[in-house]
């Protein structure tokens, strides 16, 4: 009789892993959708454009990115946590929508670790200070000098209220003793648009984001948050060359699905992904918009995001910084 139990229990366990087990090997049978939270043309953009074409080439299925902008990435991350757990709608955002917002907003309506699954990260990449044609500061320590002479004149802009543009100048004023404004707008590209324009003196921009303009000589860039210097712009000191002791700042970007995702879908899209990272194409994409790969188990993202959390949570706390 236990033998008989034994072999039932075991049938029905097998029963039970092969609705999953078919899900993964014929995943995916149509379109899947990236969402990205953030405005066209910024660095989670191109990440997901860049990811999202290798991943349709390799599936042979069409992945189409839809940009869902706004509150700080909210809007975009929402939908995916509400979004049925199958994947074929996922989530590509960056470290300063998922990790910071729990900090900067009270009623966020979802929580970033509870209501996702965490799939692999992309790459990561340091963000540039730059400066408008129009400023007269030609280094980074000019700048310190130029924010010291007149306290609060010289402006910041950054893509909103929490944003890691935001953060890393609140960190930089806090570091090297300046007190620059800050000028928040809906998304980074309208403020590097506003400093090629001269209307606005200097912003953080993502190096992806930024770099064409850096190249086309339309901004300088005076320094990198990133505790060493960028391969893509190796003449760039950093921060803490500058004389900003241990500043270092290099966000991840990374895949995301609704909370509930099938174990063996998740293993296929992060071991696709991981594939993917390799290929020397998508290395070379990454390095001329700046980026490190970043390869990691859900486990280790899930690990990674955890900590992240907590740690701009006491940057956002010591800032005193809230959402719009």
């Amino acid at each position: 009789m236990k033998v008989v139990r034994s072999l039932i229990a075991g049938v029905a366990a097998a029963w039970a892993l092969w609705p999953s087990c078919l899900m993964a090997e014929d995943f995916p049978t149509r379109l899947v959708r990236i969402v990205v939270p953030q405005s066209p043309g910024g660095a989670t953009d191109t990440f997901a454009r860049t990811i999202g074409q290798k991943l349709s080439e390799h599936w042979k299925q069409p992945v189409v990115i839809e940009n869902r902008a706004g509150a700080g990435g909210v809007i975009g991350t929402e939908s995916v946590a509400k979004a049925p757990a199958d994947g074929y709608t996922l989530l590509v955002t960056y470290e300063g929508s998922q990790a910071i917002n729990p900090s900067l907003y009270e009623n966020l309506p979802f929580d970033s670790i509870k209501d996702f699954t965490p799939i692999g990260t992309i790459a990561t990449t340091p963000f540039l200070l730059i400066v408008g044609q129009k400023v007269q500061a030609k280094t980074f320590q000019e700048f310190l000098a130029l924010a010291r002479t007149d306290p609060g004149k010289m402006n910041y802009g950054s893509a909103g209220n929490g944003s890691v543009n935001h953060l890393l100048g609140e960190m930089l004023q806090v570091e090297a003793g300046i007190r620059i404004t800050h000028v928040p707008y809906k998304g980074a590209p309208q403020a590097i648009s506003d400093v090629i324009g001269g209307h606005l003196d200097s912003a953080f921009a993502s190096a992806p984001s930024v770099i064409a303009s850096v190249q086309q000589g339309l901004v300088r860039a005076l320094a990198v948050s990133s505790g060493k210097r960028a391969a893509i712009s190796p003449d760039t000191p950093t921060i803490a060359e500058g004389g900003v002791k241990d500043f270092d700042v290099s966000p991840w970007w990374g895949i995301f699905g609704p909370a509930g995702l099938p174990p063996s879908v998740v293993s296929k899209i992060s071991a696709d992904l991981a594939e993917i990272q390799k290929a020397p194409d998508v290395l070379e994409v990454l390095a001329k918009q700046g980026g490190t790969p970043l390869i990691s188990s859900p486990e280790q993202f899930r690990n990674l995001l955890a900590k992240d959390i907590a740690k701009w949570a006491k940057t956002v706390k010591a800032a005193g910084v809230k959402a719009n």
